[in-house]
């Protein structure tokens, strides 16, 4: 599946590649590439409402077995920074019961700190505003050090990826989706083990994303997760990041990106485990 739900993140992104801080419409553009080039090769893709998603779907940019998947996260960020905290946004909520939506996803921005209780609420009311729209949940924590933890050396992203999957994959959200063990690093070996210790701590389906990975490590970091049980990944820069900036897009994804897109999808078909069996 295909994640092109970037927002001011993509923007930034266009800017330490050298071509400014770029208008809206290019953002827009960037995602309508995205979808008439590779979307024929996945099962879904996720987009958000507030650059562009909902003319994808209502344009019948995406093939009859790629599901849309709307991001209902509203996000805190200043410009040029991480993602800091997320709500549900209610005017996705209101888009999730159009025609064609299959699932809904929400980012949640995990910490040791004094919201930790509050974010788990917010998980918990997303996957029942999801239930009662008849559509999937996507659930996606990325797990952030607290400045304390940073201080004093005790900071384990590895713990804490463990620790938020046992913690919010329990809700049951429909399709849980989570951080690469060992940020994509290490031989195959040491993938496989992180990856099987990672899926002892989650409850239900999952998939990986690709956000701190290099580009190169995706595939076996996909490939050992899938080993290890997960239903595949939901990832967009590890497709696309390099593209950004291109003079030809449309061209450049067909080049780079859906090579890529192909090689992942023999890794899903050849080693993952089915969503339905999960």
């Amino acid at each position: 599946m295909i994640a092109m739900d970037q927002r001011e993140s993509l923007r930034h992104m266009f800017d330490t590649a050298g071509a400014g801080r770029p208008a809206d419409d290019v953002l827009v553009g960037f995602k309508r590439a995205v979808a008439t080039e590779l979307a024929d090769l996945a099962s879904g893709f996720l987009v958000d409402r507030d650059f562009g998603g909902l003319g994808i779907l209502g344009d019948g940019l995406l093939p009859p077995q790629c599901g849309f998947i709307l991001a209902a996260d509203a996000l805190e960020q200043e410009p040029g920074g991480p993602v800091e905290e997320t709500a549900l946004d209610d005017a996705a909520l209101d888009d999730a019961r159009a025609d064609g939506v299959a699932a809904i996803k929400l980012l949640i921005i995990w910490r040791r700190d004094e919201r930790r209780e509050e974010r788990v609420a917010l998980a918990e009311r997303f996957i029942a505003e999801a239930r009662e729209r008849g559509v999937l949940s996507v659930l996606e924590p990325v797990v952030r050090a607290t400045p304390a933890e940073l201080a004093d050396g005790s900071w384990d992203q590895e713990a804490a990826i463990r620790e938020a999957a046992r913690e919010l994959s329990p809700l049951r959200p429909s399709l849980y989706k989570v951080q690469v063990p060992l940020a994509g690093a290490g031989d195959a070996a040491a993938q496989l083990a992180a990856s099987e210790e990672l899926a002892r701590d989650i409850t239900g389906p999952w998939v990986v994303l690709s956000q701190g990975v290099a580009l190169d490590r995706f595939p076996d970091a996909v490939e050992a997760a899938c080993r290890a049980g997960a239903s595949g990944f939901l990832a967009g820069r590890a497709l696309w990041s390099d593209v950004v900036g291109a003079s030809d897009v449309n061209a450049a994804l067909r080049e780079r990106s859906r090579p890529r897109l192909e090689r992942l999808v023999e890794i899903v078909d050849a080693h993952a485990r089915p969503w339905t069996e999960a």
